[in-house]
């Protein structure tokens, strides 16, 4: 273990890589209707009760409206980033799977190499810092949906995704100074006591 330098920044790395790629699945958006889409709603009720003239239905249409006012900006399904961006989720499993390969190869690499050159840093932080870009992007700037009749809200794979982009970036610019092996440790008590072990 002499020499040995911490690996806690390439294991934040790869987790903050694999709870991005689990975020793809994980709700992104909560769906609600808005206040123009009940009115359609109303609108396509009312009509098909007046064309078919029930007096049952009528009286079904009206308790009908009265549950669908009551969905008014509550959310009544969600979508992942799987299913609402079809071809950013596929770029953000992509920057996942680079990331996790970099950091564990440069965990499975020799335990004493030095700080000085930790060539994962650089790809590592890219690679967060454009999946971040990309969560960020679809945060601020929802997929749109036709109409105004269906808004979309943030869930929390969204959240998650930010989170595991800022880990990849955090672990990349985690300090990874060599631990001190014995000999270097001795020599440093050695010049601070006068005692040598050889004395």
């Amino acid at each position: 273990m002499a020499g040995e330098r911490p690996r806690y920044g390439l294991l934040i790395s790869a987790l903050g890589a694999i709870v991005l790629a689990v975020s793809v699945f994980l709700p992104w958006y909560g769906v609600s209707f808005t206040a123009a889409g009940l009115t359609l709603a109303k609108q396509v009720g009312d009509q098909a009760a007046a064309q078919f003239g029930n007096a049952a239905l009528q009286s079904y249409m009206s308790s009908f409206h009265a549950n669908l006012s009551s969905l008014a900006g509550h959310q009544f399904m969600a979508l992942s980033a799987h299913q609402a961006l079809k071809d950013l989720n596929v770029v953000l499993l992509i920057l996942a799977g680079l990331a996790i390969a970099v950091a564990l190869i440069a965990l499975a690499g020799p335990a004493s190499a030095s700080s000085s050159s930790d060539g994962h840093r650089a790809p590592l932080l890219l690679l967060g810092a454009v999946a971040a870009v990309c969560v960020l992007y679809r945060m601020v700037d929802p997929p749109s949906v036709e109409g105004n009749f269906l808004a979309l809200s943030l869930r929390e794979g969204a959240w998650l995704a930010l989170l595991g982009s800022i880990a990849m970036m955090a672990g990349a610019l985690w300090p990874s100074s060599a631990v001190p092996s014995d000999a270097q440790l001795q020599r440093v008590w050695s010049e601070l006591s006068g005692w040598t072990p050889e004395a």
